[in-house]
């Protein structure tokens, strides 16, 4: 039963809404149950990756390997039969890219801003002896301060010469690639992420890329010849920039190092870019290993010791959590897990306290840890005396059907070496295009999103994952047997609601939604006759729809009905306004074939 993979995740985790979905994974908004702390959880089928399971392998050991202010930081990973977990940092600002179809383009100065702290996470990715092999716009995400974080390491590569050894795999998106990956040649791979900037940027300052096409092929001789428009916006120090980051000789490129104090980057700036890691895996926060030895009755010899394992498992995970915090200015401080999901805060007057040794109330688990037990099991194999332990109650079940949409595979290398200067002829089937995982806005991050199951076919399903608690193992296998139909027949999601939270499942008005970059504002205040306008548009455009509710699940086709984009489209009400407004997101297709669709439908419908 898909539960079964499951258990273990909701020991740790409040399961909330998916916030995006790509290839074989989806991704679920979930909080942390100790620190009360929001993340997103990348679940992944391992059966279905099949070739795919060495880059999701590799992706994990390069983001344990990786902690930086720039980089999207891995707290947990859970393996099963079925099933990878990562949990990750939650991003609710979502793509950059998104944010460039908001703008249309970035000032030079917002360009700056986030160019900047792109150059300090390649800087520092480089200096760990990685490349990255698939930088774009999809894969930076937005964070609540507004910073970019990177992701998607799963192309990345470490040679075990280091970076100055030649790389031949020829990988990452058509329009990023670097003259010499098309050309088939060996190549160095930070040489090859610094020409995936220069296009970022053009990208960021332009709202365009500076080569491309709707056939690849063109999209390669593009390239190959390095030539491209320079729009009369664009300031001189920006065009020369672009020109040292674009050149088709890697060895005439510009490096990062040169990049860290460039005059285009240091306008406005006094210091050069600051590369170096804030959070060193080396260095242990007192306070966040205080309190965890506070709150499982463990001195802080021991807790730091098991933090240094670094086994990215519930220990790495609550203290990665706890570090997050302090970094915001929030309260270092722990809650207890519940039964119901709803972790209570316990009183406290600093770092420096006792719990309360009372019985815990009917809401409350016993105080029995992952790191208590652990602890506790090296004592007995030692023949020490210990305190028996209650073992943590059963969760409440939760059913959850994973995603089967498939994703191009992709070639792997995981340690590189030297190769012969000769290389066969590049072939286009070669060159592989990763579709990242896609965010979602999710505004008000404790709602489940009203779009994703049908009201009436949710609210049934919930009932009796509710009542399953109550069945002998019969009636469990039973209940077993009708949902393992529904996964077979539908990639939905179902996740447990509270009975407030039930009312949402007829809602028969547009969801409130704050102002955000994949949220574009109207003049118009009927919902009703915005949505209309919509699909009168998509008809026009030859786009095909589903409806459900405000929400048009879309697609568009090839000649030869292949699904060439997949994207959704939902009419909101804005929360700070009496505004309506279209909410928008990319599920599958080319990102800048979507972001010209977007542009000619919203321009089409009064917005």
């Amino acid at each position: 039963m898909a539960g079964d993979d499951y258990e273990e995740v909701l020991k740790y985790y409040e399961l909330h809404g998916t916030v995006g979905t790509g290839g074989f994974a989806k991704v679920k908004l979930a909080r942390h149950r100790l620190t009360g702390e929001k993340v997103a959880i990348k679940i992944m089928d391992k059966l279905a990756l099949q070739d795919d399971l060495p880059r999701v392998k590799l992706e994990i050991d390069a983001m344990k390997d990786l902690s930086h202010q720039h980089i999207c930081r891995l707290y947990h990973v859970i393996e099963t039969p079925k099933k990878i977990f990562m949990v990750l940092e939650y991003c609710p600002g979502g793509e950059l890219f998104d944010y460039i179809i908001s703008k249309d383009r970035l000032s030079e100065e917002e360009a700056r801003v986030f160019f900047r702290q792109i150059v300090s996470a390649i800087a520092y990715v480089h200096s760990r002896g990685y490349a990255h092999r698939d930088l774009k716009p999809e894969n930076l995400l937005i964070d609540e301060e507004r910073n970019l974080k990177l992701i998607d390491f799963g192309l990345c590569a470490k040679p075990k010469g280091g970076l100055d050894y030649h790389l031949n795999t020829c990988c990452g998106s058509p329009a990023y690639a670097a003259p010499e990956l098309i050309q088939g040649k060996t190549y160095i791979g930070s040489e090859a992420d610094i020409w995936s900037m220069g296009v970022l940027l053009y990208a960021l300052l332009c709202g365009f890329l500076p080569f491309d096409d709707d056939n690849v092929m063109a999209i390669y001789r593009k390239i190959m010849r390095g030539k491209y428009s320079i729009p009369n916006w664009l300031s001189p120090s920006s065009t020369l920039l672009l020109y040292q980051m674009l050149q088709v000789d890697p060895k005439k490129r510009i490096t990062v190092k040169h990049l860290l104090s460039h005059p285009w980057l240091m306008q406005g700036y006094s210091d050069a870019i600051q590369w170096q890691s804030k959070y060193p895996l080396g260095h242990l926060d007192t306070d966040c290993i205080t309190e965890l030895s506070v709150f499982h009755k463990l001195s802080r010899e021991t807790v730091m010791e098991l933090v240094k394992e670094w086994k990215y498992d519930q220990i790495s995970a609550t203290y990665l959590l706890l570090q997050s915090k302090k970094a915001r200015g929030k309260r270092v401080c722990l809650k207890f897990p519940c039964l119901t999901g709803h972790a209570r805060t316990t009183p406290s007057s600093g770092l420096k306290h006792s719990r309360p040794d009372a019985q815990l109330d009917a809401t409350e688990c016993p105080l029995s840890t992952p790191v208590t037990r652990k602890v506790a099991s090296k004592k007995h194999k030692n023949k020490e005396n210990v305190a028996t332990e209650s073992a943590l109650r059963n969760e409440m079940p939760f059913v959850l059907l994973p995603s089967k949409i498939p994703f191009a595979k992709s070639q792997i290398e995981t340690q590189e070496q030297a190769v012969p200067s000769q290389a066969p002829a590049f072939k286009e089937s070669q060159l592989t295009a990763v579709t990242p995982i896609e965010p979602t806005n999710l505004t008000n991050t404790d709602e489940l999103t009203a779009a994703e199951v049908l009201p009436e076919r949710r609210c049934h399903s919930v009932e009796l994952d509710l009542n399953l608690g109550h069945m002998d193992s019969s009636q469990k296998k039973r209940k077993a047997k009708v949902f393992g139909s529904l996964e077979r027949g539908l990639d939905k999601v179902i996740t447990m609601l509270t009975p407030s939270k039930k009312k949402r499942c007829t809602r028969a008005c547009p969801r409130k939604l704050k102002a955000h970059c994949n949220v574009t504002s109207t003049q118009l205040l009927n919902p009703d006759q915005l949505l209309n306008e919509i699909i009168t548009v998509l008809s026009k455009k030859h786009v095909e729809y589903f409806q459900k509710g405000y929400t048009l699940k879309c697609q568009t086709r090839s000649d030869f009905g292949k699904v060439t984009m997949e994207f959704e489209l939902e009419v909101c009400q804005l929360n700070k306004s009496e505004a309506v407004g279209i909410r928008r997101q990319r599920l599958k297709g080319d990102a800048w074939v979507y972001k010209r669709l977007m542009e000619d439908i919203l321009s089409s419908c009064q917005v």
